[in-house]
């Protein structure tokens, strides 16, 4: 049976910017599928507080768990509408630690935050084909960082792995156009749990930034709105650093 509401694929969404986002589409009017790889009890608390929402775990980083995840949400729901690409990982590394950022962590970050985003938009293709020929948006939105725009970041393999995602969302625009969008949102520092005790980067951006503080996961929440309400906008880049970039 296929789904009445629009169907949103959110990875990553059980904490942090991915929560934000599972949230904001399900006021919006879409039925989310809320991802994890692990935390299976946070998601399905999750789920069970959206209507209509639906849990998936799977582990992004091997390719079966990627074919689960599309598989499972194309038999739960019938349709796929949006993929919202934001699960990724990082590794700290000082960028002149050359040494420490070892061929093991290249590939573990490479397989999740941009082999994985490519093998889901791959895999849901067809589906968000026939969502935009019955008339609905189909659109992917990639969740980088301004690490893939700037010679910044935890690590330079994470930002690269961001700068790679970068020019795959562009690649792919092209490649999938008229009917599916697909667009980045690049953020600088975010306040989630994860960042709470970056004191550096929380007096940088209250210091330079022109916005005066970090975004919280609300902020990128309502840039996903924005870019699934536009018909237009496609391979766009769009940082999200409160303008820290500008100084």
């Amino acid at each position: 049976m296929t789904s009445a509401l629009p169907v949103a694929l959110v990875t990553g969404s059980t904490s942090g910017i991915g929560l934000a986002i599972a949230r904001r589409l399900a006021r919006q009017g879409y039925a989310v599928v809320v991802h994890s790889r692990s935390s299976r009890e946070t998601g399905e608390r999750i789920a069970g507080e959206l209507p209509g929402a639906h849990y998936v775990q799977e582990d992004l980083s091997t390719e079966q768990g990627r074919q689960r995840l599309i598989a499972g949400v194309l038999d739960h729901y019938g349709r796929l509408d949006v993929l919202v690409n934001n699960a990724g990982i990082s590794r700290v590394i000082p960028h002149g630690e050359l040494l420490a950022a070892t061929s093991a962590i290249w590939h573990e970050l490479n397989e999740v935050n941009l082999v994985a985003p490519f093998h889901l938009v791959a895999l849901a293709e067809q589906a968000l084909r026939a969502s935009a020929r019955a008339g609905h948006p189909a659109c992917v939105i990639n969740i980088s960082s301004h690490a893939g725009v700037r010679p910044k970041g935890a690590s330079i393999p994470y930002a690269a792995s961001k700068a790679a995602l970068n020019h795959v969302t562009k690649l792919l625009a092209l490649s999938l156009a008229p009917e599916i969008r697909v667009n980045a949102i690049a953020p600088g520092l975010v306040d989630t749990p994860l960042t709470a005790d970056w004191v550096q980067a929380q007096e940088l951006w209250r210091n330079r930034s022109p916005m005066k503080r970090a975004a919280t996961p609300e902020d990128i929440a309502d840039l996903v709105v924005l870019l699934l309400e536009s018909k237009y906008l496609t391979g766009e880049i769009m940082v999200a650093d409160g303008g820290l970039n500008l100084t």
